[in-house]
């Protein structure tokens, strides 16, 4: 990993405070293939020194910008998956929380290098989240721009099972509002005031639309500055739609499916003045 950006000791990694979405992956069969899908879908470009083209770790890259990495399942019992990592001080007391608030640790934190310290976690209802402990590596070089992460939220079954975890654990400040009929609830960092100009996620619920045995999960978000086109460019490129292009308040959005079936959402958001980022510290 390539970015020179240090994390400090007494705080969050460079420039992300705790909590915030600073980095995601994605797991999958063939990382070749993945090269090709989203080399083509969002112009990204990949760290050929990660490793074999049959696939190490691979980072991808947007202008030159760390953006997101691509991973080889190890077992094919492993999920198909879109993962994403909030940032900590320190992943070992982050993972004790967890565990206090009713959650569970998928993987214990481990040290992975230089580039910092990562976990894997569940949520009370399963949904699974990675903690990222940065040093050299602090995550996102390029993200709420085109082609790059700009959003992430949880749906849940039950709010009130969830709702209290992740304010527990990483200490938001949250405001309930409504989307289209459906409780949805925004996380701002810790000492901010919760609102849509200063939230880094949400989290939705599990409604009558989804499947049954549909579990808790996250659902990650990449900016385009053309919805339609992504979509009919996921199509051709073998994906899949599961959500079509509709309008919200925040801009327009779809759902999709790569072409091995790892899910995320694009928004196109709409034209409007800049903002101060609520990520960095």
């Amino acid at each position: 990993m390539t970015t020179e950006a240090t994390g400090t000791p007494d705080g969050p990694p460079a420039g992300f405070r705790e909590g915030v979405p600073c980095w995601v992956d994605a797991q999958l069969p063939d990382v070749a293939a993945g090269r090709r899908f989203y080399g083509e879908l969002f112009g990204w470009t990949f760290d050929e020194t990660e490793g074999p083209e049959a696939g190490r770790y691979v980072q991808a890259y947007g202008e030159g910008r760390p953006v997101a990495a691509l991973a080889p399942k190890r077992d094919g019992r492993m999920p198909t998956v879109w993962t994403v990592y909030l940032a900590t001080a320190d992943a070992r007391a982050t993972a004790a929380r967890i565990k206090d608030a009713g959650g569970q640790l998928v993987t214990e934190p481990v040290r992975v290098g230089p580039a910092g310290t990562m976990a894997l976690a569940a949520d009370p209802e399963g949904a699974v989240f990675g903690l990222w402990q940065g040093d050299e590596h602090p995550g996102f070089g390029k993200q709420r721009e085109p082609d790059s992460y700009c959003w992430t939220e949880v749906y849940s079954r039950d709010k009130a099972l969830v709702d209290p975890f992740y304010e527990d654990v990483f200490g938001f400040d949250a405001l309930e509002i409504e989307e289209a009929g459906v409780p949805f609830r925004i996380w701002s960092p810790a000492g901010t005031e919760a609102g849509p100009e200063t939230a880094v996620g949400g989290r939705s619920l599990v409604t009558g639309e989804f499947a049954a045995e549909m579990p808790g999960h996250f659902l990650v978000y990449f900016s385009v500055t053309d919805c339609d086109a992504t979509v009919a460019a996921t199509r051709r490129l073998g994906g899949r739609v599961r959500v079509e292009p509709l309008d919200t308040p925040f801009g327009r959005m779809a759902v999709l499916a790569d072409d091995q079936r790892a899910v995320f959402a694009v928004l196109e958001e709409p034209v409007q003045g800049s903002v101060e980022d609520p990520s960095q510290g």
